[in-house]
């Protein structure tokens, strides 16, 4: 099953995360099919906490792709915030 879900990154204390298109079956952090994005929940200054193509999720999500609960809720942050 393909999933949408986030992939950690960062230092220890100060996490970044990508939004992937992932095969359910690989690790967290391992191979990926596309990134759609990221979340930066730490943001400051110039830097934007949410940065994702919903176009892309979209399709894939009409192509049969499940988000995770947490990427569920970063999509409609997304959606909020565009309008």
């Amino acid at each position: 099953m393909v999933v949408i879900r986030l992939a950690r990154g960062g230092n220890k204390r100060s996490p970044k995360y990508r939004i992937t298109v992932a095969d359910q079956r690989r690790w967290r952090n391992g191979r990926f099919i596309e990134i759609l994005g990221y979340y930066h929940p730490d943001a400051s200054g110039q830097d934007k906490e949410l940065v994702l193509d919903m176009e892309k999720a979209q399709d894939w999500v009409k192509k049969g792709a499940q988000p995770s609960d947490r990427v569920k809720k970063l999509f409609e942050k997304a959606k909020t915030s565009a309008n």
